[in-house]
């Protein structure tokens, strides 16, 4: 029984890269009890105690939703001692219909009646004004496990809002799709801190949105708030129960829920830490727009075969590729190199990037960093979050040593679980 677990387990692995093409996230039973009870679950098995004779607002968007799919709104309507009287909504809104990068504007909302408080439009963070008819702002966001994801630059300003002004925060745990035991990538310098990255973290951080929220108000300077403000801020989290850092999403039994149009499936989360840095400059497309996001490698004028064989040759560990014809948004044929995953556990995520960036510069025979424009160098950074990186990639070229730094990384990763194992609220 005990190999044929161990067999199941690559098998399901494997399928993250292969999964029959057609985004499937590794086979999951959705049709029994998940086995993870999220931080909603949770609170509602309390009969929602820590909220009586609170009122209660609610800063959440689709992927917040129970583990049967319950949209965390509802839940909260229909508890009988909760009192909803606000929604606030992150970048794409509560119901996730708007696009990325555009401001969404305060409105009513039709189905509860109740005021939205948009926090991707004139205000990225709560006003006193929008928090003065609430005593605590539930959050109830899911994330990708990548630190360029502005959903944690979201509750973090909402932390600050709340602290700021005597209001409780009240974090309703959710899982870290990449599990929380790889840790990978860059810190970031905090020159490059913005809305698109604000925490100080390796770029595949290995923590829940709990643990983040935990480890942020503990770490002076990680707010931009007063110290005294900071340490009695009132922060609450409700954490999962049966979730594991071993665990991968796939491992939770959980439904995913799209956390935003670009990431549809768990497979396209898994390829966002992979390949969305490595098409920030110079050619390389991800596949967004196709039936494989994130995981659908095209370069203009380069064959699938003609990019596996560049990346081949690097050596890098725990990836697979293959051809494959996908579709784009129009119906239109593409032929791409589809990213596959051979060894979860050998697996840098972020490695393939900075390789690309190297086969960025050979493809286009010439240092395309070098003569990128300033919003291109500006919104980079922002995403990779290393000036030592960008001093190397933008005068080096195809000559950058890549594996000298994703060396180091990992080296830096490993001294960044140990510190922040402290907040930690789950095992292995």
């Amino acid at each position: 029984m005990y190999i044929f677990i161990k067999i199941l387990r690559l098998f399901l692995i494997l399928s993250i890269g292969v999964g029959a093409f057609s985004n499937c996230v590794f086979a999951q039973k959705t049709s029994t009890t998940p086995r993870v009870m999220l931080g909603i679950d949770v609170l509602e098995a309390m009969n929602f105690a820590p909220l009586k004779g609170k009122r209660v607002g609610l800063l959440t968007h689709p992927a917040g939703v129970n583990r049967y799919g319950v949209s965390t709104v509802d839940v909260l309507r229909r508890a009988r001692n909760v009192r909803l009287v606000a929604l606030f909504g992150p970048e794409h809104g509560i119901y996730g219909n708007e696009k990325a990068d555009v401001p969404v504007f305060d409105k009513i909302d039709k189905r509860t009646g109740l005021p939205v408080y948009s926090l991707y439009g004139k205000y990225r963070k709560p006003t006193p004004e929008m928090l003065k008819k609430i005593d605590v702002l539930v959050v109830d966001l899911q994330s990708v496990g990548s630190r360029s994801y502005t959903f944690k630059s979201c509750m973090l300003r909402a932390a600050e809002a709340c602290f700021e002004n005597g209001k409780e925060l009240m974090i309703l745990d959710r899982p870290n799709p990449l599990g929380g035991l790889k840790v990978d990538g860059p810190m970031l310098d905090m020159q490059y801190k913005s809305y698109v990255g604000m925490f100080r973290v390796p770029y595949v951080h290995g923590l829940t949105i709990g643990e983040l929220a935990r480890f942020a108000k503990a770490t002076y300077g990680a707010m931009e708030i007063t110290s005294k403000q900071q340490k009695r801020g009132k922060l609450t989290v409700i954490p999962m129960r049966g979730w594991k850092r071993s665990m991968l999403w796939s491992d939770t039994g959980l439904r995913w829920v799209p956390t935003s149009p670009a990431v549809p499936s768990f497979a396209s989360a898994v390829g966002y830490a992979m390949t969305g840095l490595g098409c920030q400059i110079g050619g390389f497309k991800h596949g967004y727009g196709t039936t494989y996001p994130f995981r659908l490698l095209t370069f203009p004028s380069k064959s699938p075969s003609q990019i596996a064989a560049e990346l081949r040759s690097y050596g890098i560990r725990g990836v697979s590729y293959r051809a494959v014809v996908a579709k784009d948004s129009k119906g239109k044929r593409v032929d791409g190199l589809y990213v596959g995953i051979s060894d979860w556990n050998s697996l840098r995520p972020t490695e393939l990037s900075f390789y690309m960036m190297k086969a960025t510069c050979k493809f286009n025979g010439g240092n395309v960093f070098a003569r990128a424009g300033k919003n291109q160098i500006s919104l980079f950074n922002k995403h990779v979050g290393s000036q030592e990186w960008w001093r190397e990639i933008s005068t080096k070229g195809a000559n950058a040593n890549v594996k000298y730094y994703v060396d180091k990384w990992s080296r830096q990763a490993q001294e960044f679980k140990k510190a922040s194992s402290k907040y930690y609220l789950y095992g292995n």
